[in-house]
This record gives structure tokens, sequence and C-alpha cells, in this order.
């Protein structure tokens, strides 16, 4: 894909540009070395897809072709969203208790590491404030590209909260789709289309308030079809393409897969999948996937899939004709994750 090449060949430029933001605070060579070991193991080795989505709404949506510059500076932007998904993909491992993410051990689990991860996790993250000063300080919209990681730090710690409060206190029974679109559209959607797309569109000085407004519409409706995908993947999909082991089930997570199954079951399947879900034991969780097989979560998973593409594809269609190089934008980022098996 040529934009992930496009990515990939500004990396080691921002990686020393970060290593000198650390000279410059006079951090020890062996602290700065061990901090860049840590980034290039959590930042990179996933599908780039955040990035990708910044730099292709960029190219989309300018009015003529990218100059050399605001490629770069599009790509950095790319790059920062993905430095944002590594900081809370490693929070969430922890907390989740997760052993593998993209098909290596989860950076928690590395020997040397354990809990000192979440320390690591929190430079990531301010290390996004400090390259963002460095690159764009003199940016027109720079305290709107600022303002716009605070939202989506904002947003994906409140997700988290209802995520893991609700894994902690409610039995399956009481997990609602409402509960679950307040997790799927905070915990995710926001910082993994929102985020990346705003932020192309205000270093362009294109996001006036109605084009906004749109953005936000679709892209958290897409950003929650994104989250029933993975909800499915995490028990259905093959670990040696997804890169991790799902745990969605012994975790008591409030997912799609398990609400839609509990919506379809008879009373006694009810009360079978309530004694299962959430349970430790490597028994309980096949007996669980046993019963979303029974009701055909599959099958009903499949007509979602369907569903969501087209009314999405719709709902990008109604948007104004002056609008017109933002529903290609829109289009192309619906099309990296259509019928996605990782």
């Amino acid at each position: 894909m040529a934009e992930r090449d496009t990515l990939q060949a500004v990396l080691p430029s921002v990686l020393t540009d970060l290593e000198n933001e650390f000279i410059r605070n006079g951090v020890p060579d062996a602290l700065s070395a061990q901090f860049l070991s840590c980034v290039k193991y959590n930042v990179q080795g996933g599908k780039l897809n955040r990035g990708c989505i910044v730099l292709s709404t960029g190219r989309l949506m300018s009015s003529q072709p990218l100059s050399p510059r605001k490629t770069r500076h599009l790509s950095i932007l790319g790059w920062l969203t993905e430095f944002f998904q590594a900081a809370y993909l490693i929070w969430d491992d922890i907390m989740d208790a997760s052993e593998y993410r993209r098909g290596q051990p989860c950076w928690y689990r590395r020997d040397g590491v354990g809990l000192s991860a979440v320390n690591d996790a929190c430079l990531i993250k301010s290390s996004i404030r400090a390259l963002l000063r460095h690159y764009f300080l003199d940016h027109p919209c720079y305290s709107q590209l600022e303002a716009l990681f605070h939202e989506a730090a904002f947003r994906t710690e409140l997700g988290q909260l209802a995520d893991m409060t609700t894994s902690d206190q409610c039995h399956l029974a009481d997990m609602t789709m409402e509960r679950y679109t307040f997790i799927a559209e905070n915990k995710t959607a926001f910082y993994s289309f929102c985020l990346p797309v705003m932020l192309a569109l205000y270093y362009l000085q294109l996001a006036d308030p109605k084009t906004v407004e749109i953005v936000q519409r679709v892209l958290l409706r897409m950003g929650w079809y994104f989250q029933v995908q993975d909800d499915y993947l995490d028990v259905f999909g093959d670990p040696n393409t997804t890169g991790k082991v799902g745990t969605d089930i012994r975790d008591n997570k409030c997912s799609w897969v398990a609400i839609k199954a509990f919506e379809l079951c008879n009373s006694e399947q009810k009360a079978l999948l309530s004694l299962c879900y959430g349970r430790p034991s490597v028994q309980a969780e096949d007996r669980a996937k046993q019963l979303f097989c029974e009701v055909d979560i599959e099958n009903c998973f499949r007509r979602v899939e369907i569903a969501e593409e087209r009314d999405l594809e719709a709902q990008i269609d109604q948007i104004g004709g002056e609008h017109e190089d933002l529903k290609v934008a829109l289009r192309s980022t619906l099309k990296k994750i259509s019928r996605r098996d990782k």
C-alpha cells in the first residue's frame, strides 16, 4: 500500500527527533535507548490503519497534489495516532491480562518489563505532545491538533472506564446494547476513526463546523461497526491471522457477540450462557462458544456486516455535493475495514 510505504519511510526520522528530545532533556543514553526500543516494539507491527487514514484523507481532501512537506507532516500525524494507539494497547493488555498482541508477547509480559510498562505507555503518550510541539508549533491549527489528542484521550479513557466497570460489576443479563454503544464509540471509534480523519482536516484547515459534524456522525457509527468486527474476531478469528488470543468470554466483556447471542437464546440457553460467560475455565469458555454456534451468531454477524456497510454507504451518499472530496475520503476509510479478518 502506497500510504503504508510512505509512513514507513518517515518513521526513522521521527524516532531520531524523539531521541533528540530526550537528549535535550538530559536523559541518559541507556534510558533513551531502552525507551526507543519500547516504542519500536509497540508502535510497529500493526496494520497502521489509523496512520494510513490520516495520509489518505489528506490526499483525497487536498485540492491539489500534496507537496513533499505536507505529505511528511501528514505522515508524522499518522505516526502520532499510532503512538496513541500503542500507549492505550499497553494499558489495555495489562488490564485484560492479555498474553499476545500482533503475534508477539504483550509488552508487559516481556522479560524485565512487567508493570514498568505502565510508565512506558505514559511516556509514549507524552511523546505525542513533545513531537506535536516540535513539528507543528507554528502551524495555524496547532492548538486544534493538540486539543484533538486531548479529546481522544478523554473519550478513550471514559470508554475504558465503562468497559472495565461493566466487566467487573455486571452479569451478562445486565449488559445492554446502549451500554455497548457507549463503550464502542468512546473506547474505540473516536480515536480510531474521528481522530485520524480530523487531524488531516485540521492540518489542511478544512475543518469547518459542518464538516466536523458530518465526520463525527459517520465515523462514530463506522467505529461501532469496527468494534463489532473486533468482538466477532475475538471469539471466532484465527489467532494466527489476528495475532492475539481472544479473552472476551473469560473477561466477561460487554461484547456485541455476547449481547446478541443472549438475545437469541431461549430461556434454558440463557441460564447456561449466564453460568459459562465470564468464567476463567477453558471448559466454560468452550461451552459459551458452543452456545454462540447453537444460536448461529456467525450468520447474525454476517447479516450485520452487510447491513452496516450498506447503511454507512447510504449515509455517505446522503452528504451534500459540496462535500464530494469528503465523501471519497469516507468511502476510502470504510474500504479499509470492509470484511476484515484481523
